[in-house]
């Protein structure tokens, strides 16, 4: 890329036809400006030194001779190399059927030498022709006709005309300008001379317009300057570039390689960010794959906790299964009634523990996929909560905070585990108050139970913690809560109580 834009300068010398055109309008413009100047020398010497009988021209017509006359119509170069055709090179003079008048071959012989000196100086040929097109002055062709030639035939009657035509050079140009089309073509221009509302005289001027490659090359300082400025300008931009966007990719691909690996060092902000936008990118990037990482680190250690929790119950009923076989097989009648039925007692009862224990699983995975849509108001999910715990008094207090960002179902859930959770330790009484804080809604629970002891605050939101594993308590609840709340973008946390437990929630409004 960098290549293509330090390129574009050069390529863009093959698409000059604009500037082409503009030194052909120069050039006509050129020769406009001398003729006319010309034009009203010659004009004034005819005026003064031909003879009243002298055989003029066409007559020019009177709206366009007094036009002129008040400078109204000033001749305007029209030439256009990509649009007007471009017409063979120039025809050869012809003999003339009749020789010039003495009066013209005269006015020529005067005249002749301004011309010489004209071109001496503008470089641009020219030729004096009389009311016929002969050739009256010029370096060449005296004598001769041009009549026959378009641009010449139309000053004739009293037109001006210009003219694009190949041109004739002695030498090849060199390989570069034959790049440029201009370096074939000659613009010429026929002016007529009027006397006395006649054409008394035609001026035929030709030049060949400057060369794209020698303007440039004349101007070598600036295009040497233009150049250096676009490479300067095109290494910075690459630098801006490496910098601000080629370093941090690679960079990026490299951490995203040895996260691959499973390094976990490589969790780490980059050491070189390039643009606002790409370090915000990079940024997400890691936060990303560390909370895969910790997701990865939670399904593991969840996986472990699991295997824990069924193995024990499992152990058990394989334990009391494999006596009662055992008792069964030896036919000796051993085991008293009573045992047997403490044994299947003891079956049923960690069959019911494996039950309840993948209820949680389910209502784990239920809350960490929940639908996250849905409103409610508070009132409603308290009057299901009472019909559900007739044995706690339930209170709802605080403001009025309007609809709650859950939907009626999942708060429903959220405040039945922690009522479960007050009953089961001893608890008469639980209060929820809410108040809003902003764009959030903050519930405090509280209850009158046993509380929480210092040792056990920092892990009741771990799964599978749990107190009364003796009395069919899974661990699971509080971890269901926190991951329900998480899934709507809420918090839950421990506060301190003087009496019972009690939980500060943050859910959007």
């Amino acid at each position: 890329m960098l290549s293509a834009v330090l390129a574009l300068p050069f390529v863009g010398l093959f698409f000059f036809r604009i500037y082409e055109n503009q030194l052909v309008h120069q050039a006509e413009s050129e020769l406009i400006a001398q003729s006319a100047a010309l034009v009203a020398v010659i004009g004034r010497d005819l005026r003064a030194n031909l003879p009243g009988d002298a055989a003029l021209g066409a007559t020019v017509q009177a709206d366009a001779r007094s036009e002129a006359a008040a400078g109204l119509v000033p001749v305007l170069p029209s030439l256009d190399l990509a649009r007007d055709q471009l017409l063979p090179r120039r025809p050869d003079a012809q003999p003339a059927l009749a020789p010039a008048a003495e009066a013209f071959r005269a006015a020529g012989a005067r005249l002749g030498p301004i011309l010489v000196e004209t071109q001496r100086v503008t470089l641009a040929g020219f030729r004096l022709l009389d009311s016929n097109g002969i050739v009256i002055a010029g370096r060449e062709e005296l004598g001769q006709s041009l009549a026959h030639v378009e641009e010449v035939a139309a000053a004739l009657r009293g037109r001006f005309a210009a003219a694009l035509r190949l041109r004739v050079s002695k030498n090849e140009p060199p390989p570069l300008y034959s790049l440029s089309r201009g370096t074939g073509v000659r613009v010429f221009t026929a002016m007529p001379v009027v006397v006395d509302g006649r054409v008394a005289a035609v001026l035929y001027s030709s030049r060949t317009p400057s060369n794209v490659f020698r303007h440039l090359y004349e101007e070598r300082g600036k295009v040497v300057a233009a150049g250096l400025s676009v490479a300067i300008l095109t290494l910075l931009i690459g630098l801006a570039f490496h910098r601000a966007i080629t370093r941090p990719v690679k960079e990026l691909i490299a951490r995203t390689a040895a996260i691959g690996r499973g390094d976990r060092n490589a969790l780490q902000p980059l050491r070189h960010h390039g643009t606002a936008e790409f370090a915000t990118l990079s940024q997400s990037f890691l936060d990303m794959a560390g909370a895969l990482n910790a997701r990865s680190d939670f399904v593991a250690t969840f996986a472990a906790h699991v295997s824990h929790e069924l193995k024990s119950p499992l152990t058990s009923i394989e334990g009391a299964a494999e006596l009662l076989r055992d008792d069964i097989e030896a036919g000796t009648g051993r085991m008293t009634d009573a045992e047997r039925r403490r044994f299947l007692d003891n079956i049923v009862a960690d069959a019911k523990r494996l039950t309840a224990i993948t209820n949680r699983l389910r209502e784990l995975a239920r809350a960490e996929a929940t639908p996250t849509d849905g409103a409610t108001e508070i009132g409603p999910v308290i009057e299901a909560l009472r019909s559900a715990f007739p044995g706690l008094s339930i209170r709802a207090g605080g403001e009025e905070t309007g609809p709650i960002g859950m939907s009626a179902e999942n708060l429903r859930i959220v405040l039945a585990h922690l009522a479960d959770n007050a009953e089961r330790h001893g608890a008469t009484r639980l209060s929820v108050d809410a108040e809003a804080q902003g764009e959030f809604v903050r519930l405090e629970v509280r209850d009158d139970g046993q509380g929480i002891s210092p040792n056990n605050r920092a892990r009741i939101f771990d799964s599978f913690f749990t107190t009364r594993r003796d009395s069919g308590g899974t661990g699971m609840g509080l971890a269901i809560v926190r991951a329900m709340l998480e899934a709507h973008g809420g918090t839950i946390l421990l506060a301190d109580s003087e009496r019972g437990a009690r939980f500060t929630i943050m859910l959007r409004r």
